[in-house]
């Protein structure tokens, strides 16, 4: 049976896209605009990168920096408008001021989506409570994956909580699974491949010579290479 773990890449355009498959990456996360964290790509993007590879695309919906929904009429818009391009999976996630997670936002995208499996972002590292969001967010149709470092400072940091919530899989608000990401390393494998955990998310380490410069097909290549 495959030990092969899934590997996620951050394509801001085809060129990224193109080449993080030629890495040997599984899926895309698709956004634009890393300054504020990655926002809603235009869907004339999406478009071309859909065409460009043949493995799955998860788009995100966010229109602002933060985590607050903002215009919920918007997000909807861009969930109809990707649709109706041919986008069938997606990214999202938004809390309140005070960390709780905003369901009513949520619901209201979700259902635009008619089904289509969808990963909660690290808006979860922001929460006031991490066990009542996932709580809250379980029965919520589509949800499949947590996008997590386990802490807002990133994955060294967060590895006792990514650990603790791989060990609960299958327990009420724990199905999804956990796909780590956010100052994610190779040196972090080891342990978190012992912990059961088998999703991995990357951006800036896709990209040796920064944000400003194009995914590397090589360095996509090493990380598929230590998670086979």
């Amino acid at each position: 049976m495959s030990n092969r773990a899934l590997l996620e890449v951050i394509a801001l355009d085809v060129e990224d896209a193109v080449a993080a498959q030629a890495g040997g990456a599984d899926r895309l996360e698709l956004v634009t605009d890393m300054a504020a964290d990655g926002l809603t790509p235009p869907r004339e993007t999406f478009a071309a990168i859909r065409a460009a590879v043949g493995i799955p695309l998860r788009v995100m919906l966010r229109r602002t920096d933060g985590f607050a929904a903002g215009d919920v009429s918007d997000l909807v818009r861009a969930a109809r408008e990707l649709r109706a391009e041919g986008a069938q999976e997606f990214v999202l996630g938004f809390l309140h001021a005070d960390g709780t997670p905003d369901l009513a936002a949520v619901e209201a995208v979700v259902a635009e989506l008619d089904g289509c499996p969808w990963t909660f972002h690290r808006a979860i590292d922001r929460a006031a409570d991490r066990d009542q969001l996932r709580k809250t967010l379980a029965d919520v149709p589509g949800l499949d994956t947590y996008l997590t470092a386990g802490s807002p400072t990133g994955v060294e940091a967060g590895l006792p909580v990514l650990l603790a919530e791989a060990a609960r899989g299958g327990e009420p608000g724990y199905g999804a699974r956990i796909l780590v990401g956010g100052g994610l390393t190779l040196a972090h494998l080891p342990v978190l491949r012992a912990g059961g955990i088998d999703a991995f998310h990357i951006g800036g380490a896709a990209r040796p010579s920064g944000w400003d410069r194009p995914v590397s097909a090589a360095a996509v290549a090493e990380w598929r290479a230590a998670l086979s």
